[in-house]
């Protein structure tokens, strides 16, 4: 399935549509064991390869809800550190309801580079 999907998300579901440039349009979808569909897009604001990437985001139960997505990428030692910066969000709900998702995602990122 990848990493940028949670784990409850249908086997085989998880979809991606990327236009990754400044204008440009991404939509991610996926399906629920449940049998709820998920979906969020956006567009992108900022796109500097290798370094920093800024984009919308929005689900589309909730288009107005409309927050703000920032990651960047430094030379770190031998490696990498990527800032990921999520704001603007609707309320504090909002806020801790996407930090319990981007936590489970980065989990899995961990796993995928260990």
């Amino acid at each position: 399935m990848g990493w940028f999907c949670t784990t409850k998300a249908k086997p085989g579901s998880l979809r991606a549509e990327l236009d990754v440039r400044v204008g440009g349009r991404y939509r991610i979808s996926f399906d629920m064991e449940s049998g709820e569909h998920s979906e969020v897009g956006g567009s992108y604001r900022e796109v500097v390869p290798n370094e920093r990437l800024v984009f919308s985001w929005a689900w589309h139960s909730t288009p107005e809800r409309e927050s703000l997505v920032t990651v960047s990428i430094k030379p770190d030692g031998t490696g990498s550190l990527m800032i990921f910066t999520h704001e603007q969000f609707f309320d504090e709900t909002a806020r801790d309801n996407h930090a319990t998702g981007w936590n489970e995602l980065f989990a899995m990122l961990e796993d995928v580079l260990a």
